[in-house]
């Protein structure tokens, strides 16, 4: 047998062709690490502040951006409405205590987010230092200018008083009040009784009252009725009396009229009587009885004639 040295194949050209390949996956790899990082995106509601080296260079909107990777970072900030919530210990004008829960809702103004970015560096380092303490302070001046009847009865006129003390004290920064809410307003369990019994008699005292317009209502309706009926029998007498008059007044007519009559006709009598001695006669005719008189006097008024006797 000879002895051959076998053929190896060049491994050579597959190593080179390998760390090649190895390259270039690595700086694809860095590429979209390097395009990864420097494209970012800012969501609807929000604005974007890009800080280089911590420092606050610009705001930017919502939308697809891009910047500087490694060097450039961005915070958000939210300029939607957002709502604040504080517990307070606080007292009334008569000094009574009285434990309640403040809100506010609020937004940062959109051209004016970057300022407050700077300033205070984020919401949530303007709601502790600025935003939440000057709620505190205007809630506790509102409660205080009321009494606790007050805060129970007129709620919305307290809470009028905490915005208007509130948009005094935040006036020059760049933020929104919206509106604020008072609730979970809890007074000593005393005081509360208190008012519970007090509304308890108000309200026996308004039934009682209700009670009492009624029963004058329905004595006043028996008023009016009665009155109705005394009307109603007036006016029934009054017709009576008034038919009776009329009756009367009407046989007076008559009577008189026939009285009128019968003297008419007295006087035309008169009148067809030439003088006295006819109206005798004519009297004694009414009175004659139709028998002849049987005695007649002579020349002589001695002597006496008697008319029965035919000799």
């Amino acid at each position: 047998m000879s002895n051959q040295t076998p053929n190896l194949p060049d491994l050579s050209g597959a190593f080179s062709k390998s760390k090649s390949t190895i390259f270039t996956v690595v700086t694809i790899f860095i590429l979209l690490l390097l395009a990864f990082q420097a494209m970012y995106t800012v969501d609807e509601g929000h604005v974007g502040i890009i800080k280089r080296f911590g420092e606050a260079t610009e705001q930017v909107n919502p939308g697809l951006h891009t910047k500087i990777p490694f060097v450039d970072t961005v915070e958000v900030l939210e300029i939607r409405t957002r709502k604040n919530v504080e517990k307070l210990n606080a007292s009334t004008h008569e000094q009574m205590p009285v434990t309640a829960e403040v809100s506010i809702n609020w937004t940062v103004l959109r051209a004016e987010a970057f300022d407050l970015f700077k300033s205070y560096g984020g919401l949530v380092q303007f709601e502790a230092r600025i935003l939440d303490p000057k709620l505190r302070s205007a809630a506790k001046d509102a409660l205080a200018r009321y009494k606790a009847e007050e805060l129970i009865q007129n709620r919305s006129q307290v809470i009028a008083q905490i915005e208007e003390l509130l948009l005094e004290e935040m006036k020059d920064y760049p933020v929104k009040l919206d509106s604020a809410q008072l609730e979970n307003l809890v007074l000593p369990k005393k005081y509360i009784q208190s008012i519970e019994t007090k509304q308890t008699e108000k309200n026996l005292a308004a039934a009682e009252m209700h009670r009492l317009e009624r029963q004058k209502l329905e004595a006043q309706r028996e008023v009016n009725t009665a009155l109705a009926q005394r009307d109603a029998a007036k006016a029934q007498a009054d017709g009576k009396a008034y038919a009776i008059r009329a009756e009367a007044q009407a046989e007076a007519e008559a009577i008189k009229v026939k009285g009128l009559a019968e003297a008419e006709a007295l006087n035309e009598k008169a009148k067809s009587l030439n003088n006295s001695q006819m109206m005798v006669e004519y009297v004694r005719a009414q009175q004659w009885n139709g028998q002849m008189p049987t005695t007649i006097m002579g020349g002589d008024q001695s002597v006496l004639w008697n008319m029965n006797n035919k000799n």
